[in-house]
């Protein structure tokens, strides 16, 4: 039988042992747990560099782009089509290619990062912005001839054609709160007309508060001359925008993408690169299959002027007298430009719209969106 004294101090000893395996843990367990902290945040600031990286090499591919614009446009300043320089998309390619071109010594720091993108024309849309005017300053007004454009536009893709109207009235509803409901644009021999100013916003208000006179709508498509609603309505901005107008659906929006989208301004539409469907929409009786024989032939030769588009059209079967020659145009001020980089771990996908200024050889950018 053990003496009781050394029975105490063995169990003593047991228990200083796993205090000091129990310290060791904790120790280990906090240890672990900072070192794993560190790593987290050295992970996060690695990834804003990157992330920083992607977005100046983002902006430099966006002002080579601009440069491309420049340059096309003091060699053709009157005509845009799709065999031009900034039609040609850039596939999944090396910075460091594009560097090592001309000459740069630090060309291979950008073996990992990869560029892609393309220049898409604005003007080949329908710009759901013309269906609403500006007469004069202080006023808005539906278009109706825009109306009727957009009507036959969702009729050629299966739409309800009563969509036309209540975008009308949802656009006018939001430009009536917008600081640049006034801003207009005519194209009419490729002039900019942009009216923006004090005196119009003195208009405006003389004649309602920017109101118009009462004019606009707050509830569009329901009450037209109810403007007293207390929620003012959203300003459509972009094509998923029309999500917030009754009737339409997510998929209608999808089917509409490729043919439609809103620019700050009225614009026309360029006949050198807009789609059959949106030339059908645009030029009052014609069918899709005159407007794809339209198009087939400017593959061959594109348009210099109006004047050829209307030749052009007259030779297609339909009258020209019926047409507004200011709806048409073949040159274009709004381009999209779709950009992708893939830096390391960092990827920017973005989307920009930008202004050509033919009268002054300058490029600016509208807005900078990025996609999900």
């Amino acid at each position: 039988m053990r003496p009781p004294r050394r029975f105490a101090k063995e169990k003593e000893r047991g228990v200083a042992i796993i205090s000091a395996l129990l310290v060791v843990a904790l120790s280990a367990i906090l240890v672990s747990g900072m070192l794993w902290r560190q790593e987290v945040q050295i992970r996060r600031i690695e990834n804003q560099r990157l992330l920083a990286q992607a977005n100046w090499i983002s902006r430099s591919a966006l002002d080579w782009t601009r440069l491309i614009l420049r340059s096309e446009a003091d060699t053709s300043p009157t005509v845009t089509y799709l065999g031009g320089v900034w039609g040609v998309p850039i596939a999944k390619t090396r910075l460091s290619d594009f560097l090592g071109q001309i000459g740069e010594v630090r060309s291979q720091q950008g073996a990992q990062t990869f560029l892609s993108g393309s220049i898409e024309d604005a003007q080949a849309k329908f710009n759901l912005r013309n269906l609403v005017s500006t007469p004069t300053p202080g006023v808005l007004t539906i278009n109706v001839e825009q109306i009727a454009s957009f009507q036959r536009l969702l009729a050629l893709l299966g739409l309800n054609g009563s969509l036309a109207k209540t975008t009308a009235l949802q656009i006018r509803a939001g430009l009536a709160q917008s600081a640049t409901r006034f801003q207009t644009q005519s194209s009419t021999n490729n002039t900019t007309n942009t009216t923006n100013t004090a005196q119009s916003t003195m208009a405006a208000i003389a004649q309602g508060g920017g109101t118009g006179g009462g004019n606009f709508t707050d509830d569009p498509g329901l009450k037209d001359a109810d403007s007293n609603s207390p929620v003012a309505p959203l300003q459509v901005i972009s094509v998923d925008s029309l999500l917030d107008v009754p009737g339409f659906t997510p998929e209608a929006i999808e089917r509409l993408r490729p043919f439609v989208t809103v620019l700050p301004t009225t614009t026309s539409v360029n006949m050198n690169t807009a789609t059959p469907e949106v030339v059908a929409a645009v030029v009052p009786g014609m069918n899709l299959s005159q407007a794809q024989a339209f198009v087939a032939r400017r593959e061959t030769v594109f348009f210099h002027d109006v004047g050829n588009v209307q030749l052009a059209l007259t030779g297609a079967g339909v009258k020209t007298t019926s047409i507004d020659p200011n709806l048409l145009d073949v040159t274009t001020k709004y381009f999209f430009i779709h950009g992708r980089v893939e830096h390391e771990r960092a990827q920017v996908d973005r989307t920009t719209l930008i202004y050509r200024d033919l009268g002054t050889h300058t490029t600016r950018i509208v807005y900078v969106r990025d996609q999900p």
